[in-house]
């Protein structure tokens, strides 16, 4: 086991003698001693003293001795960071101290030492036992959670994570130490799942002030208002895993031009406005906005924080929700992705949501007042193969219901009280230096593709429209090695000259242009969507395949691994998000040929986000429709004419059955051009109307967009 290390054991030494100033066991005279401030000063220094014990303790049974140890030490380095933060460290170290510390915060998870990481869950097996080694491994995991409590001053959760670390080790001295043995697993899930349980009114109610509310958590907005964004030491105090990409980002971006910056800045924010205007929503009565960001990109959104503040809106940015650093290692956290099998039950899911809703009840007239995500996603990581490991915690087929149920049921109350109606969004994407020597280059084409003219695709965009809504259904056939072939129905118009069944997507909640959209009727939608390979959500499929009947997926598969059940269980995991079954939520055409040869050209295509990936050909969509919760809301095309497929059949059930409507996911999967063969309208009288042949625009109307592609039709 690699030793976890503190910095500088000798001055970390003098600061415990000393008690640094965030030390919340030091008594403090302004605080009254039975305030809760004052009760949890108490409850943090009692746990404290017990761990700083817990190094140089031995019960009788070495390998759990040693566990506990690194965990102690870990928790010992969280005490010493507060107070090196609170005697201004952030402000006073070097860049080489502050990257010292930063690095050892994350030591033990790094890909180059994680093999003999107790977080992770093969080695814990094997030096704790298969029984007790993965839930040491998950409260492991829980205690790394300290770095972000510690930085955002979020003391009620430090002692919590203090006081559950404290309660296991008590167990197992006490059974040793009473029986010889070592305790049941049964007995350390108990701990776990009570402190879960009856800290969930906590958790809550700090979660939603967080994600909604100007109340919460204002590090990230301090950090991007006050810092010198031309000294890199402002990035470590965010407490975030700082790599290369963040460095080299924020770098990157101290160099440009005060005239690109703006560009960058207020195409995100413009398009958030707008997506208000398109849809006829009132941001006036709006008053906060979510920005979330990469480390690195602070530049960029000061100036939007500024737009948006024009707007009359301020900016909220938690830890997660709002601004999150570099990859610490991705094989850790999908290691994790299912810890909460340690807790997860009927109670469990009945508490979470009694809590969210005492929480929005609290802060009803705040979350009201919230307009929704402006997001900057970031692109370029390189691959990742995740190996799936037996230690890992799984949840049961039992589970995997009452998780599905549980973002059922916490969206629709998400939703009750901040109507879908009311608020929008805006995603925009940019590369980041790890997708190699092209960054630069990339980041610029970037930028041109997402101030591309609007009016040139509106246009074109329109023909097409005009020529699918003649369609009864439409044929999608791959080429080469894409086997998709997929028939979609489409909805039925009742007054042509009046309604019609695609949206023309233009810059504003998806930058950049380059789509028209619609929700195909699910009956009669039938065949096979496939993409040789596709990056989803950062995670890569080879040879994805889905099979719909009646617009149901009723099959999946992928070739990433040998074992035909774990490709299967891949794709249910993290395409359908456990659902057994999806409908398809939407069909797409992508328009923006500028960006697939900017990336082709780049050798990037693969690495592209999927915001940017679905302009780049005919897409679908998996779970919910485009319009979810929105269907009633009455929205029109630039031409005047009204769009009426919004909803499908599961849609509809939506009054009745709320829970089998939606599905809290959409997830777009695209063919792209040089895969396609056909896409093709089918006329209620038989004609057929190509638009795209053999991956280019054919439609009269739509030579335009060939242009990208060097041709002169």
């Amino acid at each position: 086991m690699l030793p976890l290390e503190r910095p500088d054991d000798k001055e970390t030494n003098r600061r415990n003698d000393r008690r640094p100033v965030r030390n919340m066991s030091e008594p403090d005279k302004t605080v009254n001693e039975n305030s809760e401030e004052g009760l949890l000063r108490e409850r943090y220094g009692l746990a404290m003293e017990r761990i700083r014990r817990i190094p140089e303790e031995h019960f009788g049974a070495p390998a759990f001795e040693r566990y506990f140890s690194s965990a102690a030490r870990f928790l010992l380095m969280m005490e010493e960071t507060a107070g090196f933060l609170a005697e201004g460290g952030p402000e006073k170290a070097t860049v080489e101290e502050l990257a010292r510390r930063n690095h050892l915060l994350y030591a033990d998870i790094l890909p180059v030492h994680y093999e003999e990481s107790y977080a992770n869950p093969q080695y814990a097996a094997k030096e704790l036992g298969e029984e007790l080694g993965p839930l040491l491994c998950c409260i492991y995991a829980q205690l790394r959670d300290m770095i972000g409590y510690v930085y955002d001053g979020t003391w009620e959760a430090q002692v919590i994570c203090l006081e559950l670390f404290v309660q296991v080790y008590t167990l197992f001295v006490y059974e040793w130490k009473e029986s010889g043995r070592l305790p049941q697993g049964e007995a350390v899930r108990q701990i776990c799942y009570w402190s879960v349980c009856d800290y969930a009114e906590e958790t809550g109610l700090r979660e939603i002030r967080d994600r909604f509310t100007r109340e919460g958590n204002r590090l990230g907005i301090r950090l991007l208002r006050e810092s010198d964004l031309t000294d890199v030491r402002y990035l470590y105090a965010y407490g975030e895993y700082v790599s290369e990409n963040e460095l080299e980002t924020a770098e990157f971006l101290a160099g440009l031009d005060e005239d690109t910056v703006a560009l960058m800045a207020d195409t995100y924010t413009e398009g958030f406005r707008m997506g208000f205007e398109v849809a006829g929503k009132d941001l006036s009565q709006k008053k906060t906005v979510l920005i979330a960001y990469r480390l690195g990109f602070e530049r960029m959104l000061r100036r939007a924080a500024e737009n948006f503040e024009k707007m009359g809106l301020q900016c909220i940015a938690p830890r997660g929700y709002g601004f999150s650093g570099g990859d610490v290692n991705r094989q850790y956290e999908y290691d994790h992705r299912e810890d909460r099998a340690i807790f997860l039950d009927r109670n469990y899911v009945n508490r979470r949501l009694e809590a969210a809703h005492a929480a929005f009840e609290k802060y009803a007239r705040e979350v009201r007042q919230y307009a929704g995500p402006a997001v900057v996603e970031t692109f370029g990581r390189r691959s990742f193969d995740p190996v799936m490991k037996p230690q890992a915690l799984r949840l049961t087929d039992r589970q995997n219901s009452l998780w599905v149920e549980y973002r059922s049921r916490s969206g629709l109350m998400t939703r009750e009280y901040i109507p879908q109606e009311e608020y929008s969004f805006t995603i925009i994407a940019f590369p980041v230096p790890e997708i190699g020597p092209v960054f630069r280059e990339l980041f610029r084409e970037t930028v041109r593709i997402n101030t591309l003219d609007y009016r040139l695709y509106r246009d074109v965009q329109q023909k097409m429209i005009d020529a699918l809504d003649r369609a009864d259904y439409c044929e999608v056939k791959g080429m080469g090695r894409n086997r998709t072939d997929l028939r979609v129905n489409l909805w039925k118009l009742s007054d042509p000259s009046r309604e019609t069944i695609f949206e023309n997507c233009v810059a504003d909640v998806n930058i950049p242009v380059g789509e028209v959209f619609t929700s195909p009727v699910l009956k009669g939608t039938n065949g096979v969507l496939h993409v040789t390979r596709v990056f989803l959500d950062g995670l890569e499929y080879r040879d994805l395949s889905v099979v719909f009947e009646d617009g149901m997926v009723t099959d999946y598969d992928c070739g990433n691994f040998e074992d035909p059940e774990e490709n299967k269980r891949f794709v249910k995991e993290n395409v359908l998000f456990r659902h057994e079954t999806l409908p398809m939520g939407e069909f797409a055409i992508g328009t923006n040929t500028t960006a697939y040869v900017a990336a082709r050209r780049l050798g990037v295509e693969a690495k592209l986000p999927i915001l940017i990936a679905e302009k780049m050909g005919p897409h679908f969509a998996l779970g919910d429709t485009c319009y979810s919760h929105e269907e009633e809301t009455r929205v029109y095309n630039p031409d005047g004419k009204e769009i009426v497929a919004k909803e499908n059949e599961r849609a509809a059930l939506r009054s009745e059955k709320p829970l089998e409507a939606y599905f809290n996911c959409h997830t777009d999967i695209t063919v792209p051009y040089d895969e396609l063969g056909l896409l093709t309208a089918v006329c209620r009288d038989g004609s057929r109307i190509d638009i795209i042949r053999d991956g280019r625009f054919v439609l009269p109307g739509t030579e335009p967009l060939n242009k990208a592609f060097g041709e002169s039709k």
